[in-house]
């Protein structure tokens, strides 16, 4: 169901304002979550990441509601759907976050975690309300009018190779490891393209077909619905191409969306996912291609984040003083 906004629209340049808190948000749930790499345990690595969110968020100049969070889909104390943060001097905005992307990632010390927010003018990101899932498609600019969900994947990789002007055998496709996905793998790869297939991380993928430098061209599959609105903001500010419809995994899910009053067949753009001006921001939390883990220099915490804003990419170093957690009662 689409939230509506209340009262009068923002400034544009409010939600810019904010980029700083973003950045030190995505920042401290990457230091914090640097202790828990490699050490199986998903769950406390997710905990450590959302507590240090929250806690940036808190103080925040102004009133941010998260609309899409960690939430029932997580079993998640805190960045609930709903929750308001900040301390209320300064614009209204909307929160979508996803503290660790790539839990697993992180667990087991491979590449690819990184924690994720986005930020929003207020009323302008779309609530999936009870819906914990989401069919997805991603493209680069080139190919942002070509696509439809309703078509067959084969039909798909056609038309955005036409649109890259490259043939299918030379396309690389982002899908999820998934037992749900097994077909949709099947049938990509027997069309002649190229399959990576990370074990989750959708943001990620995301972000490697937007990027000049990724090594992707297009995205397919389901994934969760805070991915697929943060992932909209990604694509919104680098002018590429996204759909999504709702695509429930249990019949819980499914009767709880149609209960919302929400249409399981309606296909959702980019621009309904994001109405208004909003902007994206990663850090590394595990290293990889996209951006490099957090590390202690001479005192100091350096991490690199990506921020995504008004059609721009800046990769930012930043740091802060003191050293990275440790597990208490380990060796330094």
């Amino acid at each position: 169901m689409q939230r509506q906004s209340e009262g009068a629209p923002r400034n544009r340049t409010d939600i810019h304002t904010l980029e700083a808190v973003a950045l030190a948000a995505t920042h401290s749930a990457a230091v914090a979550s640097h202790a828990w790499v490699g050490r199986h345990d998903k769950d406390a690595a997710d905990a450590a990441a959302t507590d240090a969110i929250r806690q940036v968020l808190a103080d925040a100049p102004g009133r941010g509601t998260v609309i899409i969070g960690e939430g029932e889909k997580d079993e998640a104390p805190m960045l609930y759907n709903g929750e308001t943060l900040g301390n209320g001097l300064g614009p209204d905005f909307d929160i979508a976050v996803d503290p660790l992307e790539g839990t697993k990632f992180c667990a087991k010390n491979l590449p690819g975690a990184l924690a994720t927010i986005a930020f929003a003018e207020s009323g302008s990101l779309w609530s999936p309300g009870p819906g914990f899932y989401m069919d997805k498609i991603v493209v680069p600019p080139q190919a942002k009018d070509v696509v439809d969900l309703t078509d067959s994947p084969e039909r798909t990789l056609h038309k955005v190779a036409q649109a890259l002007g490259k043939p299918v055998s030379e396309l690389r496709v982002v899908i999820m490891d998934k037992p749900r996905h097994q077909k949709l793998i099947a049938r990509v790869l027997q069309a002649g393209a190229a399959v990576h297939t990370p074990a989750e991380g959708d943001v990620g993928g995301s972000l490697e077909v937007l990027l000049p430098t990724g090594n992707a061209d297009l995205l397919l599959g389901i994934g969760g619905t805070p991915e697929g609105v943060m992932t909209a903001a990604a694509v919104r500010g680098l002018g590429g191409g996204m759909l999504g419809r709702l695509a429930p995994q249990r019949d819980a899910e499914a009767d709880a969306i149609r209960a919302a009053g929400m249409d399981l067949d309606r296909i959702y753009s980019c621009d309904e996912l994001v109405s208004g001006d909003a902007f994206f921001v990663a850090t590394g939390i595990s290293g990889g291609s996209l951006l490099s883990r957090p590390r202690e220099s001479d005192g100091t915490v350096l991490a690199e984040s990506l921020l995504i804003s008004s059609g721009q990419v800046r990769h930012i170093s930043h740091t802060t003083f003191g050293s990275l957690p440790r597990m208490a009662g380990l060796p330094s």
